[in-house]
């Protein structure tokens, strides 16, 4: 799978996930590939964990704001704040586009199983994946803001040793 192809399914899952589920309709963002490992953040962030023989990290980011606006529609219920539900809420939301990505990547990569999602929210803190990894980040605009689609894969290695329980840098096809 190319990285135009990662980022076609990004896309398509996260409109599907709006447009079914929340009833809006999403505007692409120009999509970067970039080799960082810590991401500063503010606001919301939804992981959850991708295990096979392609094995990483699949993260929701937006603001508070916007993790309300999607709870609100989500659930049909107004939130002044950011509490229990909205986190709940965001981490489903995120659960069912990295689902339908997961769907789209394993006929060319193979079985994967996804973590349960964990979601943060707060002010200036830093996320970050051990190791240098790739991440695709596919934004998108709702309502004059933006939240990220962001995944980092990372190949197995075949065979035993030490190396076989650290992931590979993704090469440009997987």
């Amino acid at each position: 799978m190319t990285y135009e192809k990662k980022v076609a399914a990004i896309r398509e899952a996260t409109h599907q996930v709006f447009n079914t589920m929340i009833g809006v309709k999403l505007r692409d963002r120009e999509p970067v590939c970039e080799t960082e490992s810590a991401m500063h953040s503010e606001g919301v962030v939804a992981l959850i964990g991708v295990a096979g023989d392609w094995a990483g990290t699949g993260a929701f980011r937006c603001s508070a704001e916007m993790a309300r606006k999607i709870s609100s529609l989500l659930l049909m219920q107004e939130f002044p704040a950011v509490d229990q539900e909205v986190l709940d809420a965001i981490g489903e939301v995120m659960n069912m586009i990295l689902g339908n990505v997961k769907t789209a990547m394993e006929e060319g990569l193979g079985p994967m199983g996804l973590s349960i999602p964990t979601v943060i929210y707060g002010r200036n803190f830093t996320t970050r994946s051990v190791g240098r990894s790739e991440w695709t980040i596919v934004p998108f605009e709702f309502e004059g803001e933006v939240f990220e689609i962001q995944i980092s894969l990372a190949q197995r290695p075949t065979g035993g040793g030490e190396d076989a329980t650290r992931p590979q840098r993704l090469s440009t096809v997987f």
